[in-house]
């Protein structure tokens, strides 16, 4: 669209009033301070590795004024010989930091081509710094016109290839071939024109949140809890934090970014709004080691809707399914369909994950994105992290851009809107308080645990169920499976050997399994090394789970801070610690073979030097006698066998003078014993404070949880 000679005249006399002193005191080339300037907050960035898209295009437009100055100042003949040296001089030193930008970010020296195209963006920054030294522009520079978008395809040339389709989904598609219209999409858009559109405003709005203008919490206004709770299911409650979001939600609020911290409830937040808003069906892109948890949460939260896990090439998926939960890994194999099928929302999972433009996985989602809001008016779109900003203010781009805010050059229509009634421009300065507002009214939710800790338990443990799907994950399930056929076998031949009383159909004889997995433990106990029992076992699924246990603890870490690690075996931590270092987390570690003095260091290290990010900690020899205020967050990534070393562990961070609730996130290998294990802790827990109560225990209650894990695993080779 372009820009009228009345917006000029408003842009050139407000730049006019804002002209700095020094700008003043450069008669002969004005625009050199300017310059000056802007490429100093460009190398800042660079040096700090937040160059995003704004900050490259004001690299290119300072590179483009630097020729075009370096030209004029050539050409002038009414300036002396000293004069032009001193002007020269100065420009070349702008140039030099352009060139040691570039040497940092490579990427850069394309955008130093003659012939490279500018963007309209581009045009404005230069059209306002230009009027803002005081020069005079013809009209074919004051009017500049928006290029119309190109739409790009939902799947690129590149991934043609890899496109799959589920039989399931070819089934569906027969079963019901034509997608139903969306009538609203025929509402006529406004194509008024606005005050601010000859603006350039993305910069304006990232420096809005980056000065954190206005202060506050950037938290948009939510209705208040109801009176009733109409959406939990029974045994459930919603949390009041969660109804005043599902509130919003109810009022036609469609598109949110939800930043609460860890463990307060996000994604059973994105589960009940999608049942409000009946956006269905539904896509979650997740990270992998949160997959089984969604769909564990779909099953909680609404079990009147069906859930589909999407692995591989999808062979196995559910495509009559309301929800469908993909991986970003192999998000690319499924693009076609999913762009075909109707979606009606979109959630993205751990959203901080498409922050890279240039990536494959942020492409895949924007395109999506995109497609759902051509198909449908008002489509719910959730982008849920609690760390939306990683490197740079920047980093809300893609974010924005997903949820259709902005398109990375300008604010979309809505937010235009909004920025617009304001009545005020990038150069006043109480724009940017009221621009930073008016972004976090288009959705953006942030609650931290401290502001919510009345509706909180004091200590939550939260189990994220990961699935181990390469070769070593089914060479575990493979020897569970043996385990459990070597058991049934024992189990099988003392029944033939007995002769008093022959067992019904379907019957267990529950002395003969306890025996059997008496004997198994006990020969376990005595194995050699390398030997397969359940120790072993258990052992390997710790190893399965290490990298995912770590790189959940690094996601974690960026959003609510310090994090304590906790593994039961050397090689898990070892593993952890190369993933957190890698990540450029600063660590500590608390190990058995540590001096009293070293491990006192380590503590004090982790709970008052800021830059300590995470503690890696020995489930037994960290459990007790440690003191790990500074957290409020434990990562189990390995089991224990007692409920108590599990408490004991938790307790580092949960004790006299923690001032947030604690959150312990359990990670569990979905489809092994490990599932079994964690539900016998729980249930040793259980039963221990039954007992102290004086209630009954339950005659099995004695029972170790390698037991009755073994127990288990035979019940389950017999079928029972």
């Amino acid at each position: 669209m372009p820009t009228t000679a009345t917006d000029v005249q408003n842009v050139r006399t407000q730049q006019r009033r804002r002209r700095p002193s020094s700008a003043r005191r450069d008669e002969d080339a004005p625009i050199i301070p300017i310059l000056a300037r802007k490429v100093r907050e460009v190398e800042a960035k660079a040096q700090r590795g937040k160059l995003g898209p704004t900050n490259r295009v004001k690299f290119q437009v300072i590179a483009f004024l630097v020729r075009e100055e370096r030209a004029r100042v050539k050409a002038d003949t009414e300036i002396t010989d000293a004069v032009r040296a001193e002007l020269l001089k100065r420009l070349d030193g702008v140039a030099t930091i352009l060139a040691k930008t570039a040497a940092r970010d490579t990427s850069l020296i394309q955008l130093l081509e003659v012939d490279q195209a500018t963007s309209p963006v581009a045009k404005r920054m230069r059209r306002d710094w230009l009027l803002e030294s005081g020069a005079e522009l013809p009209p074919d520079e004051l009017i500049i016109t928006d290029v119309a978008p190109a739409v790009a395809p939902v799947v690129p040339a590149a991934l043609a290839e890899r496109q799959v389709v589920p039989p399931q989904v070819e089934a569906r598609r027969d079963a019901n071939p034509f997608l139903a219209p969306d009538l609203e999409l025929r509402a006529p858009v406004s194509s008024a024109r606005r005050r601010l559109d000859g603006w350039e405003l993305m910069g304006p709005l990232y420096k809005a949140f980056e000065t954190g203008a206005g202060g506050g919490s950037a938290t948009m206004e939510l209705p208040p809890v109801p009176e009733f709770d109409r959406l939990s299911p029974k045994g459930l409650e919603v949390m009041p934090h969660q109804s005043r979001f599902l509130e919003a939600v109810r009022a036609g609020h469609r598109s949110f970014l939800l930043a609460d911290e860890p463990g307060l409830g996000k994604t059973a937040e994105s589960v009940l709004a999608a049942s409000v808003a009946d956006a269905y069906p539904l896509l979650a892109v997740v990270p992998n080691v949160v997959k089984m948890n969604w769909a564990r949460e779909v099953e909680r939260w609404t079990p009147q809707r069906r859930a589909t896990v999407i692995h591989g090439d999808g062979d196995a998926i559910d495509a009559f399914a309301d929800i469908f939960i993909v991986n970003y890994e192999v998000l690319d194999r499924h693009l076609s369909w999913l762009g075909s099928i109707g979606l009606k929302g979109m959630v993205v999972d751990e959203a901080h994950f498409i922050k890279n433009l240039t990536s494959q996985r942020s492409q895949n989602v924007l395109a999506l994105a995109a497609r759902i809001r051509e198909q449908v008016r008002n489509p719910l779109l959730l982008a849920l992290t609690g760390t939306p900003l990683i490197n740079d203010v920047e980093d809300f781009d893609a974010i924005w851009r997903f949820l259709g805010w902005t398109n990375g050059e300008k604010p979309g229509p809505l937010l235009m809107e909004r920025l617009d009634a304001t009545g005020l421009t990038p150069a006043d300065k109480s724009f940017y308080p009221e621009a930073r507002e008016a972004v976090i009214s288009m959705g953006i939710v942030r609650r931290r645990k401290t502001d919510v800790a009345k509706d909180l338990p004091d200590k939550l443990i939260a189990d994220l169920p990961v699935e181990l799907d390469d070769d070593y994950g089914r060479s575990i399930r493979q020897a569970e499976r043996e385990l459990g056929a070597r058991l049934a076998e024992k189990y099988r031949r003392i029944v033939e050997s007995r002769s008093h009383r022959a067992l019904e159909p379907g019957e267990i004889d529950e002395d003969i399994v306890r025996l059997v997995a008496h004997g198994e433990l006990e020969d376990a106990k005595a194995a050699p090394a390398g030997s397969e029992n359940v120790f072993t076992m258990v052992r390997r699924i710790g190893q399965a789970k290490a990298l995912l246990a770590a790189d959940y603890a690094v996601q974690l870490q960026r959003s609510v801070g310090k994090v304590v690690f906790f593994a039961k075996h050397i090689d898990v931590m070892d593993a952890a610690e190369a993933h957190f270092a890698a990540a450029g987390l600063r660590t500590v570690s608390l190990r058995g073979d540590q001096t009293a003095q070293a491990r006192q260091q380590a503590v004090d290290a982790f709970n008052n030097d800021p830059a300590v990010a995470v503690a890696v900690c020995s489930l037994t020899a960290a459990g007790v006698g440690v003191n790990m205020q500074a957290s409020s967050n434990v990562v189990l990534s390995e089991l224990s066998w007692t409920a108590a070393e599990q408490t004991q562990a938790i307790d580092r961070v949960h004790r006299i003078g923690q001032d947030e609730p604690v959150t312990a996130w359990r990670i569990i290998a979905a489809h092994t014993i490990d599932t079994k294990i964690a539900e016998l802790i729980d249930s040793k827990q259980g039963l221990a404070a039954r007992a102290l109560d004086g209630e009954a225990v339950d005659p099995q209650s004695s029972d170790s949880v390698q037991m009755s894990a073994l127990m288990h695993l035979l019940r389950q080779a017999l079928g029972a």
